[in-house]
């Protein structure tokens, strides 16, 4: 694993006032030959809004906008959008995200690929698929499997699997990973970025929470025709605080990923850092599945 040392690639902007205080949790997909980055962000009033970035080669930051691309706009999402995470399934982007109202659950709207090149921020209809339920940390699978779309989600501390026939009703839900006691991922768990297909299965980065409140990432490899079977897991996590932007913040000692890019056989994760910044880091995707045990 190597971070990288020009981290953090993103900070808050004083100027902006919906991202002055807090940038994090950010989305990371390769479309068009860049790596495009929606990120979540807090300023003056501390409501969370999704802001865009992008890069040519995931580190260095050479397009930024001056204003959110996604924002609240019902009384589901009063205190804000929370940790988007995106998949691309045929054309379009479906994005979930936290919807922040009354209670914390999952929201989920979609937007097509020409309209992310294009920034033409034409987002579709939002839904919310688990209505007045505590829920967070959804992903959705990239294709079908078995003739059903597949979401992992979190009812604390565990990370569940629902499906749906399309993308709107979900099934009740099965818990399938939990927390290991006495372990770096003791307290929850939750799913990262979007699995991704390999050769041997799926690949899910996810974040573990200690006892101490410690977030930490890991990953695991899921059946290639069965996900809710996990078949490795990382004993020692992948990425853990350290470096000072990592330790110190509006959250200390938090590392935590929304999206992660495979390039040239090895695996960009970006992260929030104590829920300030934002960081990436490298990884052989060849340890990561030697890990996974």
């Amino acid at each position: 694993m190597v971070r990288f040392e020009g981290n953090p690639i993103l900070e808050p902007i004083e100027d902006h006032p919906w991202e002055s205080r807090y940038v994090f949790n950010t989305a990371m997909i390769g479309l068009g030959g860049r790596i495009h980055y929606f990120y979540r962000a807090m300023g003056e009033d501390k409501v969370s809004r999704i802001g865009y970035a992008s890069s040519e080669d995931g580190y260095h930051i050479d397009l930024r906008l001056p204003n959110p691309v996604f924002e609240p706009s019902c009384s589901l999402e009063k205190y804000g959008c929370e940790d988007p995470r995106l998949t691309l399934i045929g054309d379009r982007y479906v994005m979930t995200y936290t919807a922040y109202g009354d209670i914390f659950q999952v929201g989920i709207t979609s937007i097509s690929s020409a309209d992310i090149l294009e920034m033409n921020w034409a987002w579709g209809e939002r839904w919310f698929p688990f209505p007045n339920t505590w829920n967070k940390n959804a992903v959705v699978f990239p294709r079908m499997i078995g003739g059903r779309y597949v979401m992992l989600h979190r009812h604390e501390p565990d990370i569940c699997i629902a499906h749906s026939g399309d993308l709107c009703s979900w099934n009740h839900t099965d818990i399938m990973m939990r927390p290991r006691q006495g372990r770096w991922d003791s307290a929850k768990i939750g799913a990262a970025g979007p699995p991704m297909e390999l050769e041997d299965g799926w690949l899910l980065v996810y974040h573990g929470v200690d006892d101490d409140r410690t977030y930490r990432l890991g990953a695991a490899i899921l059946d290639k025709d069965d996900p809710g079977k996990v078949r490795g897991r990382t004993d020692e996590p992948i990425l853990e605080p350290r470096e000072e932007y990592e330790r110190f913040g509006q959250v200390p000692n938090v590392v935590f990923s929304c999206g992660s890019v495979i390039v040239d056989e090895e695996l960009l994760i970006s992260y929030g850092a104590a829920d300030t910044v934002i960081g990436v880091a490298s990884f052989s995707l060849d340890e990561i599945l030697e890990f996974c045990v």
